[in-house]
């Protein structure tokens, strides 16, 4: 059992206010429980316990539902008025559901049937005093031999689906260290993530160009309408395809039990490409095809060397219909949809109930992006998610107040199949990378182009031909640079004043698995 020290040294135990009109027939279950450390306190009223509980703080109470003069619900409001978090466990021989739906909306915490025995009782004290640390030990026990296991698998070179796993499992414990804060876990997670990172970007080096001219690696950026998107549209069902700008997987898992209400959900990953950047891995989704092939097959409508992101990407309609071309679907309806602001996301929430004639609603909410970016420049923000999980809770609670989540509510009434993915994920980050180049070499912290770029080969990936990674190479020089686990890049003048700047910000184009490995989610209506 859970107990606190007292300022004198003393164990302090549970206190437990037990309100039953024939509270002398339950001395024995008190005297059980008192035997099982709690300390217990007896009255037989109503009007009593409110008395009691004006004056004294209990940690629990259990409350009887029939008694006479002022009645268990009725006790029940003025408890919850003098002391509104208190746990309450209501006993009662009735079993009318519409006693107990009123029990439950006035936020009981359990619910029991008499007759009752002391080991009845004492499971639901237990489950209600006690089940959140009791989770938290064995939620401690329990990563300790997942942190062998991953760790041991790490050191045996996982192949791509392996790793797939190992994100998915990483994320999952995100969430569980997000609910057991005091765990003393954290920095043994940490460091797990930190090898696995080390690790993969190794793996990443060694196996990623082979993906790109071959069929036996995982779903990339350019399949994923191929792979999720048309056989859904082959069999005469209405898709709804979302892409959330720079959305992780611990970030996806984050809304997951939002959504779950509204629909069933196929949980699935795909591997971006590389660079882990906008212009390259949504142009490749839209498109289905490498960013050099997109260069060469539609040169006007590449646009690496613009000056801001979002004009890099103003041509993903275009590059979807001519993919739609591509496979022979030029016929179906569609529409693409770019939000960037709160009023283009409500407009759509008003016309989605229009779009039934629509074979394809493609829609790219940026909102995620652009936090993230904006959180490096807004100390607010930055005091608002100082960290990821920080990051993950703030981006739940946007969700839960969208428009998007209120699109999403109305398309599971209109029957349609939704499919839910990003472009990329994004990694907090941490160490500053020195990097060289000319004047013409792009800004970006994760990756940048140019001519005979250089850096650390133990902090990043230097492509020297981007044909071996399908990047376009416009002269002989052209190369780019990778950053590897969670570096950024600073240019050797004014080193310490960007290192600063961007230490602990969320920055994206690199190798990592936060990155890389992204989800893609099916949605059915229920």
């Amino acid at each position: 059992m859970k107990v606190t020290l007292e300022r004198h040294g003393e164990l302090k135990a549970k206190k437990i206010i037990w309100v039953d009109d024939e509270i002398d027939l339950l001395r024995s279950h008190m005297i059980f429980l008192e035997g099982k450390g709690y300390k217990m306190k007896g009255v037989s009223s109503g009007d009593e316990a409110v008395r009691v509980l004006s004056k004294e703080t209990f940690d629990l109470v259990l409350l009887d539902e029939s008694m006479p003069g002022k009645t268990g619900l009725e006790t029940l409001q003025e408890i919850k008025e003098i002391s509104a978090n208190i746990p309450v466990i209501m006993i009662t021989k009735n079993e009318a559901e519409g006693l107990m739906n009123q029990a439950i909306g006035m936020k009981i915490d359990d619910y029991l049937l008499k007759p009752i025995n002391p080991l009845q009782i004492f499971s639901a004290v237990k489950r209600v005093l006690e089940a959140h640390s009791i989770q938290e030990g064995t939620a401690s026990k329990d990563y300790l031999q997942v942190f062998g296991r991953v760790d041991g698998q790490v050191s045996q070179r996982p192949d791509w689906k392996q790793w797939a796993q190992i994100q998915h499992e990483l994320c999952q414990w995100d969430l569980e260290f997000d609910r057991f804060g005091g765990t003393g876990m954290d920095q043994i997670h940490t460091d797990l993530r930190k090898k696995c990172n080390v690790e993969f970007a190794r793996y990443i080096e060694d196996n990623y160009p082979s993906w790109l001219h071959a069929d036996d690696g995982p779903t990339l950026s350019v399949d994923v309408f191929r792979k999720y998107i048309f056989p859904h549209l082959n069999a005469k069902k209405q898709v709804y395809f979302i892409v959330i700008d720079c959305m992780r997987y611990d970030q996806w898992l984050t809304i997951e039990d939002i959504i779950a209400p509204f629909f069933n959900i196929t949980r699935d990953s795909y591997y971006s490409i590389l660079p882990t950047a906008t212009p390259y891995s949504r142009n490749s989704i839209f498109s289905g095809l490498y960013p050099a092939d997109i260069q060469k097959q539609h040169p006007e409508l590449w646009l690496e060397r613009s000056k801001d992101d979002f004009s890099k990407n103003r041509y993903e309609d275009r590059l979807m219909d001519e993919q739609m071309k591509r496979v022979r679907m030029s016929r179906l309806k569609t529409k693409y949809s770019k939000i960037y602001n709160t009023d283009e996301a409500n407009d759509i929430r008003r016309q989605v109930d229009t779009y039934g004639e629509l074979d394809l609603v493609a829609m790219v909410f940026n909102f995620l992006d652009i936090l993230a970016h904006g959180r490096s420049q807004s100390y607010i923000l930055q005091e608002i998610a100082p960290d990821e999980s920080a990051f993950r809770s703030l981006m739940r609670s946007w969700f839960i107040h969208s428009a998007l989540f209120e699109i999403l509510k109305k398309i599971s009434r209109l029957g349609a199949t939704v499919v839910i993915t990003t472009d990329h994920g994004s990694i907090l980050g941490q160490k500053a990378s020195l990097v060289h180049g000319n004047r013409e070499t792009s800004t970006n912290l994760r990756y940048k182009f140019g001519e005979n770029i250089n850096g650390d080969p133990k902090q990043t990936l230097l492509v020297r031909n981007p044909a071996e990674f399908r990047l376009p190479a416009e002269s002989p020089s052209k190369n780019y640079i990778l950053a590897r686990e969670n570096y950024y890049f600073v240019y050797p003048t004014r080193f310490h004043e960007y290192e600063k700047q961007y230490q602990d910000t969320f920055q994206h184009g690199g190798i990592s698995l936060e990155e890389i490995i992204v989800p893609c989610i099916t949605l059915t209506p229920r």
